[in-house]
Parts: C-alpha cells; structure tokens; sequence
C-alpha cells in the first residue's frame, strides 16, 4: 500500500518534521514491513509560464516545431525563448515550464541548447515528462485542470509534486490497512497522534436511497452458508461532465498510490476505494436496461470485462447483471457494455460487502487480480458501502458538476460482531509479558474493540467492524503484543537438557552427509513431488507399476504423487545445471520418500482444531493417514571426475566411482557393504549392482540406460546410486565395534583364483574373507583378467590381502597358511584354482 504524506495528514496529525523514514519506522513498530519510498522525482525550477506567441516551423525532416515566446515572470528572467514540438496549445495558455537547472524522472536535466536553430531556454512539459501519468500526446495546459495561477508560480508545489509516497507490505489478515483510513489509524496507534476517521459520518446524514431502483440477491448456492452479497448500495448522480479535469491534486495522490489517472469519473472512484477502502464501480446509467440483481452464473454464459476479454463464466463466479444479463463480475471487474466513457452523463454508483471466498476465488478462476477483489477477498468494513456511496456521489457534484439524485436502492444487512472471552491473565501467560489489565484494556480498545468485565475473572471483548481476522483471544492477544511494543516481548532461548545430542539415526545420516561431501559430492535437496511413471522406472527392479501416493492439490498438475525414489528430482537438478552450461556434476540427496502399502488410501478429512494439543487418539488418526517415510540416500554423477587441464586428459566418471561412493556410505555409516551384480529395469545390462549389507539388500548402483539419460537431455554416462539410509543405519547398529588399534606390522600377500565367469568377484571375497579368518584385516580385488592363458569361459581374480594379529608379530607362514585357508574355501564353494 502506498501513502502518500499529504493525503495521510488529513485523517491524522503527522508532524511537520517527520521525514517519510519516521512514517515508515512508525508503522513498522505497529507491524508493517517497509518497502520503499515514492516521488515524483523532480527537482525545481519548475514553474508556471504563459505563452505569449509563437511562429510554426517546418522542418526537413516533416516536423513541424514551434519557436514559442513564453513569459517565466520576472524572477526567473521574464520572457524566454522555448524551442517545443506540440501542437495543443495557443497563445495565452498557462504551462509548465522546466527551466535550466531543473531535473525531471530519468533523470531528465534540463539546460539551455541549441536545436533546429535556436538556442531553447528551457522547455514546456507534458503530463508523462512530470511523472504525471502517461499521456504525451501534448504539453500539460493548466486551464485543463482548472487552474489560472500567477505567471512563476512554483508548478512543483502548484500540482502536488512536492508529495511523497511510504510503501508498506501489507499482510492478508490485515485487509482494513489497504487505505489511507487503514493506515492513518495504525500511524495513529504508533504515535498516539490524533486520529481523524474519514467514514465517521452519521447515517442519518448520508440521506440514504431506499427505493427508486430496483436491487436485489438471488444467491441458491451460497459458500460455506454465506450469500454472495450481504449488503449492497446503489446512488445515482445526473448530468455530469466527463470532460471536466481531474483536480491536480487528486491526480498527484492518485499516481503516489500506484494508480494511473483515467478520467474524472473514474479517478473519483479510485480515490474513494483508497481512501475507505471499499472498492466503489460505476456505471453508465443510460446503458443499464432495468434493476440491478445480485446472482451466480448460469451454465454457458459469458462477461466482456472492462480489459476487453470474453470471459466463460463458471456458476460458482457471482455476477452483477441487469435485464441485458451479465454486466459484471462482482467485486472483480465490472463489464465493458455498462462502462463510463467520455459520453457518459448518468452515474449509477454501487458499493457493497461481497463474499471474500467467492471473490478470492473468481479472481483465481479467472487469473484477474484487481485492486478490488486484493479488498473483497480479505474483507471490508460492512459499515463503510453507505458511507463510501455517498463520498463518490460528493465528489462527482464538486468536480464532475453532477447532481445528486435521491433515486437509488439499498439492500441492509444486521452487522453482528461477536464477543470474544478473553482471561485475565492470557496474553501475559502467552506472550510472557506481565501486563497489567489498564494496558491490556488500553490496547483492545486503541484497535476500536468495546471491552467489558464479567464475574469469571475474563473480559467480553467485542471487536470492531473492520477487524474481520479478530476472531479469538490468540488474535486479541497478538494486538495487545503489537500497541504495546513488540521490544517488551523478552529474547529467551531455551537451554537444552545436558547430556542431550543427536540420536543414533541423525548421528548417522549426518556422518553419511559429511563423507559424501568430502568425497567432493555436493548436496542438492529437491521437491518431493514426481509422476507415477518415474516411480515406477525408478522405484522397482522390473519397471513394475508400484502403489504410489496420489496429491488431492498439487502444486503442479503434471507431477501430482509423491516420490517412492530419489532418483527423478536428482535427474530434474542435473538437467537444469547442464543447461546452464554446469555439465560436470557429482551430486547427492538424503531425503524421504513415500511408500505407501497396497491397497491403503492415505490422508483425512478431519483437521484437528489450531492451538488444541491433539490426544492420543488424534495423534494416532493422523500416522495412520499418513505413507510410511523412509529416509534414502541418493547419488549421481554425470561429467569429468577430472577436467582436462595441460598434461592431463579428461576422465570421465565411471561405474567405479558410483561404487566408490556406495562405500563411502557404507563406512560412514560403519557397515562393509557388498555389490552383487543384477538387473534393473531404468540400468545398463550387466552395468547393475543389487547393494547388500550382509544378506540384507539395502539399494543399488549402475549406469542409467543411454534412452532414460537422453531423455532427461544429459550428455554422456550417467551413473547412479540409491540406498535405504535407514535400513543401512539400522543394520550397522549393534554390529560396530570399537577395537583397539594393533601396535604390530602387518603381513601382505597377494593371491590370484581362476574361477567361473559366471561367479562373481564378490562372493569369491566372501569365500576367502570367511576362510582366512580373524587375523585377515583387509582385502582388495585389484585385478580381473580374462584372456589367453586361461580356460575357456574362466576369469583371474587377483587380491591383494593385509594380515595382522592384535598381539603379535606374524610369521610369513601364519601368512600363507591364513590366505590358503581362503583358498580353500573358494575351492569348495567355486571350484577355484590358484592361477600358475
């Protein structure tokens, strides 16, 4: 919302001196977020001149200019030559001159040049050069405003472009503060200043239309049990002028508070809506055909709006309409068969109170937010429609030389707030304040709310009418926080427990998250959100259709279940980075996915009460609408391990490296985890690994399709990995043993078995692992040959294995007799020979 300072001084006394940062640190101790200041961005000498004549010349280039004789006043040199290339304008008119020195938006500065053969002075502006609005179709002449002043009168303060604007960002509960009444009260509330309510009018005053029009609501299919409209005004103003200026002052305000001037019958509406804060709509009254009735729209019916577009109407969208039909979408935009043009002489004026779900939602519905409906739909004061008519029908007689007709309609409506129980010692216990009752009455009733004492030790506290989101003592209470000062609420951090830490899971996951960070891998958390056919691809061995969790309102429609794999949002942050030109990418997620059981329908309709701890049984309702979530961790690389630099050629990333990483995981997490070679469905064949943690399977690893990388657009092998990080971390617990370090030299030896193609190289390290026993402390397969030398349809596997005993020196044949004790057991399980 921006404020102008001039407009906000008429309803509450700012003082002569604040800046518009003390303005704007006022309403930010009441609760606003500042957001900026606005100007016109000029500086002077601007002033009035008259033109004394002027000769027409044409040009070379088809332009004609005019070499104007423009009296400035004695002060500012008196009559001065202006070079300028409008055409509106006659001798005798009263315009804006910017002389040498001045600095129009831009910046624009303004100096003394020679152009088409003279020496200009100075120039004449238009309405859009002085940040006016955006009409330049000619220089700005001031009989057009209704203006005759001295000739070198300052113009910056002559049109109000001295003002300044305050922006604060306001939040939707607080829809009051969307005008200048809104904010004059809340600077009013910061300052204690006198506050001066622009809609403090008597009703009896407003001399109210009750009949002469016909107005009615026909709603059959209220929202949530409320009509459409609950109060609804009409008044009618004759014979105005369209052509008549809009007050300068008014245009000024207006172009302040972000709204583009568009005519003196339209401007007054504008002005009114900021002002009160009830959106006002006019109509051409002499296009109207009979009464005005309130309803939803039928099936198939269609509104031109005011922006020019034919808009399908849905029948849950509320309607103006006459006997023509629909002649506008109420609290939204009116339509553009009843608008006021330039031949406009009839104005039939309506404010109301709208539904604000109805309007939210139109407005959604048709993708057409407006300055109206940002009101309706956060509600306005059901006290204000009367008053607000009324103002615009005021204005229109002053400055449109309407007359006020006493024919109009209104449809009244019983405004009821209901009491609110507020204890005694509430907001101190909420807030942790120690308030005394005078503050907590002296706050409430600040805000406009009427407290009373009852006997059980509580306040009955009525709340005002343009407070729609005070509806319990929680709000109550924050109000009391917020006229109070928000610095009394005291600074205290809790002092956790001793003795306390992470539990063994977040313990795991943590160090899982540290190594593959070390290992050069970076982080990148990614939407829980993905389509079935992902989940399936990703989320199975065979590509099998697996139950996957439905989204009632997604955020977006093409991936409304949520993820059973990492794998998808992994894919969708490498394609991003590789089409910003990121292409060497090593990548990891630890993130839960949704496993739903088959044949369970998850989620609930029943929304446990806000600010009411749930029971057990509550508590139990809701786990149980709720998928099993599992925690995984994921893996992808893409791209160079190493980039080519001089002397050293790119290496790509390969399958060992997503093993490699596979390992990481698996000593982070302090278990040894085995790959075992497999198929799966979105893998390259014979580049797949099932992942075991003894004989538990926990994920797995391999090479995407070269198709499934294509389609994701990623360049080159992609390479994956995806493990059950809580499966893992349960496993390893209880199997970690702390053992102390050996102060004795190891014993290395290296054993090469030819085995069967078809065994693979980690159950032979099983083999062998199991044989030698105790004193083998580490083995790697450091070579698979296959080739001359061997038998037909065999393999050498060699391995390089480390001996060590915890309390002695090994002998070599403590050595050789634990490694052929390997040997042997791959013999019998294989049929493994050693390799001559």
């Amino acid at each position: 919302m921006r404020v102008p300072l001039s407009w906000l001084r008429e309803y509450v006394d700012v003082a002569g001196g604040a800046t518009p940062d003390d303005v704007l640190a006022s309403l930010v101790s009441v609760g606003f977020e500042e957001e900026d200041v606005h100007g016109f961005s000029l500086t002077g000498p601007i002033v009035v001149g008259q033109v004394q004549e002027f000769v027409e010349e044409p040009q070379s280039n088809g332009k004609t200019i005019r070499w104007c004789q423009v009296d400035v006043g004695e002060a500012h040199g008196g009559v001065r030559g202006i070079v300028c290339g409008a055409g509106n304008f006659f001798p005798g008119d009263k315009v804006v001159v910017t002389l040498p020195g001045a600095v129009l938006p831009g910046p624009f500065p303004i100096a003394a040049r020679k152009t088409y053969g003279h020496v200009s002075d100075g120039m004449i502006a238009s309405a859009k050069e002085l940040g006016l609005g955006e009409e330049h179709s000619g220089i700005l002449r001031l009989v057009e405003l209704g203006l005759d002043p001295e000739v070198g009168t300052d113009a910056i303060a002559l049109l109000g472009l001295d003002d300044v604007a305050v922006e604060v960002n306001v939040t939707p509960d607080r829809g009051y503060a969307l005008s200048l009444r809104g904010i004059a009260r809340e600077y009013s509330h910061a300052t204690g200043a006198t506050f001066r309510d622009p809609a403090d009018r008597p009703f009896e005053s407003l001399e109210q239309p009750t009949s002469g029009f016909d107005v009615s609501v026909v709603d059959d299919a209220p929202l949530r049990g409320r009509v459409g409209a609950s109060e609804f005004v009409v008044r009618v103003v004759r014979d105005v002028d369209p052509t008549k200026p809009t007050p300068a002052w008014m245009v000024a305000r207006l172009t302040l508070a972000g709204i583009r001037p568009l005519g003196i019958l339209i401007d007054i509406t504008n002005y009114v809506m900021l002002e009160l804060g009830n959106p006002i709509h006019g109509y051409d009254l002499d296009r109207l055909s009979g009464g005005i009735t309130v309803r939803r729209a039928a099936a198939g019916e269609h509104l031109v709006t005011l922006d020019g577009k034919d808009r399908a109407l849905d029948p849950e969208d509320l309607l103006i309409t006459d006997d023509s039909g629909p002649i506008g979408l109420a609290g939204v935009m009116g339509g553009a068969s009843t608008e006021m043009t330039g031949a406009t002489r009839n104005v039939l004026i309506e404010a109301a109170v709208f539904d604000p779900v109805t309007i939210a939602r139109t407005a959604r519905r048709h993708k057409l937010p407006s300055e109206a409906s940002k009101r309706f739909e956060r509600g306005v004061d059901p006290l204000v429609p009367f008053v607000a008519a009324r103002r615009v029908a005021d204005l229109m007689v002053e400055y449109a030389s309407g007359t006020l007709d006493p024919v109009g309609g209104a449809l009244f409506a019983e405004v009821f707030a209901a009491s609110i129980d507020l204890p005694r010692d509430f907001a101190a216990r909420l807030i942790g304040v120690a308030y005394t009752d005078a503050e907590v009455v002296a706050a409430l009733e600040t805000i406009g709310c009427e407290v009373s004492s009852d006997d059980a030790g509580s306040w009955s506290v009525i709340p005002p009418t343009w407070r729609p989101d005070l509806t319990d003592k929680w709000t109550l209470v924050e109000e009391v926080a917020r006229i109070t000062g928000y610095d009394r609420i005291p600074s205290v951090l809790p002092l956790p427990p001793s003795g306390r830490g992470f539990t063994p899971s977040q313990a795991g996951r943590r160090r899982v998250a540290n190594a593959l960070a070390a290992a050069g891998l970076v982080e990148t958390p990614s939407f829980g959100f993905t389509t079935e056919e992902q989940n399936d691809l990703h989320g199975s061995a065979d590509g099998a259709h697996l139950p996957s969790v439905k989204l009632a309102n997604p955020l977006d429609g093409q991936a409304p279940f949520l993820r059973r794999t990492l794998v998808p949002g992994l894919l969708q942050v490498a394609h991003r980075n590789v089409a910003r030109g990121l292409t060497d990418l090593a990548l990891f997620e630890i993130g839960t996915v949704f496993i739903p059981a088959p044949g369970v329908r998850y989620g609930t309709d029943v929304v446990p009460p806000p600010a009411v701890r749930p029971d057990a049984a509550t508590l139990s309702m809701l786990d149980a609408a709720i998928p099993p979530q599992p925690r995984h961790v994921a893996v992808l690389l893409v791209g160079d391990r190493v980039a080519k630099q001089p002397g050293q050629p790119a290496v790509a990333f390969d399958l060992a490296d997503a093993v490699d990483a596979v390992r990481a995981i698996g000593a982070a997490a302090g278990l040894s985890l085995d790959i075992v070679q497999t198929t799966r469905a979105a893998l390259h064949p014979g580049r797949a690994g099932k992942v075991l943690a003894g004989e538990v399977e926990v994920g797995y690893v391999g090479e995407l399709l070269p198709s499934i990388s294509a389609e994701a657009d990623l360049p080159g092998r992609v390479l994956v990995a995806e493990l059950d990080l809580d499966r893992v971390l349960d496993t390893a617990r209880g199997r970690v043993v702390a053992t102390a370090l050996s102060a004795y030299p190891a014993a290395t030896q290296d054993v090469s078995l030819v085995v069967d193609v078809a065994v693979t190289a980690a159950e032979v390290e099983r083999a062998i692992v199991d044989g030698a026993g105790e004193l083998l402390e580490a083995i790697d397969l450091v070579d698979d040959y296959r080739g001359a030398g061997l038998p037909e349809g065999a393999k050498s596997l060699t391995f390089a294995l480390r001996f060590r005993a915890p309390d002695r020196t090994l002998t070599a044949a403590e050595a050789t007799t634990a490694k052929l004790a390997g040997v042997a057991a791959a013999r019998e399980r294989f049929g493994a020979t050693l390799r001559e």
